[in-house]
């Protein structure tokens, strides 16, 4: 496991001790516990916190009251007053009442995990669609909280769990919030509706989509960048990349398809984040092929591909074909890189390899576009040699005495959609040629 590094800066505006419960039942796996708050630490520095300490606090189950009982409060008060804290953001969802309690013992601003999650995606939306998302996320995640955000509402600073919807909105009465809400679905519909009549015109061309998904910072924007040199932000940053980019992709044969980098996985995302951006993970349910990226450097990129399969399954994608990609390899020991494997097809390549890349490019050609097929078709059906150039790549044509033979690497797609017409015209054709043959035997 990597060290938690603590950095201390007294300009920023958000000074934080980072907390931590370990149940009796999350001790079975202590391991995955001391990962999720290194994560923590990572997403509040992503989200310009000063991280001061982190705490952790081992228990039976949660108190109730104050999550992590009255004796650890005083603990992480005196802490706080120690280090001249102003923020105590803890790693788990609280409630209401909860962050209520813990306002008035501590009288610092009170966080939770979904909430930093929240505030990192509310400063790194760019579109119209996410920023939409992002707030309606944010609405819905704290409308049964309201009660409970009385210090964080009243910093009019910013800073983190005040940015995005804004205090005006969120000090108004329930209903109007609600009314917000429904308003926002509203506008969400309409540029969903607006992406759908995008996904079928590419699909009506017959233009392959490929989804790029991952776990937060495997380097999907790096692939994309890498395989089509397309102007995307890259930071080593958990959720550097929020907003969807799709850029066209030309593959060995000369063929475009289209390849879309959606928004990291990251474990415990918030459900109501995972609702409001499903339209943008949706991405991958209408894509041809899905591209796994792992981050093969990472200890814990068995937990990741976990996570990331766990959220394809609720999003209805996990049964699309799928590459997994070990992203990073040259970050792995000879010895690392030979233990690395997966379920199904996989590669192990690096991004900035030039020849991983087109070992890349040439594995989706010929996941996309399937078997080589030869067809015979006569100089008088036209029709059925335009097919050729329709059902995928043409390789290589001949003439046989009064026909036309193509070699054809299949578009299995656009195949499907007119192999009965050739199939039936192939078997005609083998009953008339067989018919020729008993009249001559004769």
């Amino acid at each position: 496991m990597k060290a938690v590094s603590h950095t201390v800066e007294q300009d920023v505006a958000d000074r934080a001790i980072l907390v931590s419960l370990v149940t009796q039942k999350q001790k079975k796996n202590e391991e995955l516990a001391e990962y999720s708050l290194y994560e923590l630490v990572q997403l509040a520095e992503t989200a310009g916190v000063a991280v001061l300490d982190t705490m952790t606090q081992y228990k039976e189950s949660k108190d109730t009251k104050w999550f992590i009982g009255k004796g650890k409060v005083e603990e992480l008060k005196a802490k706080l007053e120690e280090l001249g804290g102003n923020t105590a953001i803890f790693d788990q969802e609280l409630s209401g009442a909860q962050v209520r309690n813990l306002e008035a013992a501590l009288d610092v601003k009170i966080i939770d995990r979904t909430q930093l999650i929240l505030d990192i995606f509310a400063q790194r939306a760019k579109t119209r669609e996410g920023i939409i998302q992002v707030e309606l996320a944010q609405l819905t995640y704290l409308l049964p909280r309201l009660s409970g955000q009385g210090k964080n509402l009243s910093r009019l600073g910013g800073g983190i769990g005040t940015r995005g919807p804004g205090e005006s909105k969120l000090e108004t009465d329930r209903r109007h919030i609600r009314g917000r809400i429904d308003e926002l679905k509203s506008q969400l519909a309409e540029v969903t509706k607006h992406r759908t009549l995008h996904r079928e015109r590419r699909k009506k061309s017959g233009v392959f989509q490929v989804a790029l998904v991952g776990y937060t910072n495997a380097g999907k924007s790096t692939l994309l960048k890498q395989l089509t040199q397309a102007d995307v932000y890259i930071e080593n940053q958990l959720f550097a990349t929020l907003d969807l980019t799709s850029r066209t992709m030309t593959l060995p044969s000369g063929k475009e398809i289209v390849i879309t980098d959606t928004v990291g996985f990251i474990q415990n995302l918030p459900h109501d984040l995972v609702a409001a951006f499903r339209a943008t993970l949706e991405e991958a349910n209408e894509a041809d092929l899905i591209l796994h990226v792992v981050d093969s450097s990472s200890d814990m990129r068995s937990e990741h591909m976990r996570v990331v399969a766990e959220v394809l399954e609720e999003l209805g994608a996990h049964q699309k074909e799928q590459l997994t990609i070990f992203n990073k390899i040259d970050q792995c020991s000879q010895e690392e890189q030979e233990l690395i494997t997966a379920p199904g097809e996989f590669l192990k390549i690096t991004a900035f390899s030039e020849a991983d890349l087109e070992l890349l490019r040439n594995t989706i050609q010929d996941k996309l576009m399937g078997d080589t097929k030869t067809f015979r078709i006569p100089a008088n059906r036209g029709d059925h040699q335009a097919l050729m150039y329709r059902i995928g790549d043409v390789l290589e044509t001949d003439v046989n005495e009064d026909a036309m033979v193509f070699k054809v690497r299949l578009n299995k797609e656009d195949y499907a959609k007119v192999a009965y017409q050739l199939t039936a015209y192939e078997e005609q054709l083998a009953q008339h040629e067989a018919g020729q043959d008993e009249g001559e035997k004769q």
